[in-house]
């Protein structure tokens, strides 16, 4: 009988020992654990903050009379398949040099088309039937610009305006996100007092004929699309 009880007794204190054994090597393993080896949650990536406001025909005037005090970049290159245009534009049509400026710096002109062409008038681009160009335009914003023709420029060969807009628009508000080249010899002067021509190609005339040349169909959109690969700002 004291045999049994001794044996019971023993049994009860080795297996107080080994939970005692178990909860100290427990709390030693938590021990060991140092803050590197607790995964932190990752936090969302933050919103890129929108560096400009979304332009309207309220607030664009005002936004183009603060850029450009900021921005005096005044030329640009034209990049296509056939060769290089490069462009002055000028100073003294401020909104419409300040708005082709940012429209470059926001890449908005990359794979846009000339989409119009008429051999020995003129040809047109910044536009494109790519819903992805579309989308540029709603993210940036839709407003137009008022014509500015009293600063004495005319649309001789080779200089850059602006078209009126699409919609109906009876004081031909520019479209801010479309130009044209005259490529007319001798110039396009039926169309002074109308649209607002606001810098001149420096370089690249031949590529303009050479664009200017391309077959087209009858809405004189060109067979063969002719993008515009990129414009950057060169000075």
């Amino acid at each position: 009988m004291r045999i049994l009880m001794f044996i019971g007794v023993f049994f009860i204190l080795v297996n107080c020992e080994d939970k005692q054994s178990r909860q100290k090597n427990s709390h030693s393993n938590l021990d060991s654990l140092s803050s590197k080896d607790i995964p932190t949650p990752k936090k969302p990536p933050a919103k890129k903050k929108r560096e400009f406001p979304k332009l309207t025909d309220e607030n664009a005037m005002e936004f183009f009379l603060q850029y450009e005090k900021e921005n005096k970049e005044n030329k640009v290159r034209i990049t296509t398949a056939f060769g290089t245009i490069d462009i002055l534009l000028f100073d003294e049509t401020k909104f419409h040099r300040a708005n082709f400026i940012f429209l470059t710096k926001q890449n908005y002109f990359d794979n846009t088309q000339f989409y119009r062409i008429v051999n020995n008038f003129v040809i047109q681009g910044g536009n494109s039937d790519n819903v992805a160009i579309a989308e540029k335009r709603r993210k940036i914003g839709q407003y137009l610009l008022p014509t500015d023709t009293n600063r004495g420029y005319l649309h001789d060969r080779g200089v850059v305006s602006m078209p009126s807009s699409d919609i109906e628009n009876p004081y031909k508000m520019a479209s801010p996100y479309q130009f044209f080249i005259v490529q007319q010899q001798g110039g396009a002067h039926h169309l002074d007092g109308d649209y607002t021509v606001f810098g001149r190609v420096i370089d690249g005339m031949d590529v303009v004929d050479t664009i200017a040349a391309q077959e087209t169909d009858g809405s004189e959109w060109p067979l063969r699309n002719i993008y515009i690969e990129k414009v950057e700002i060169i000075n």
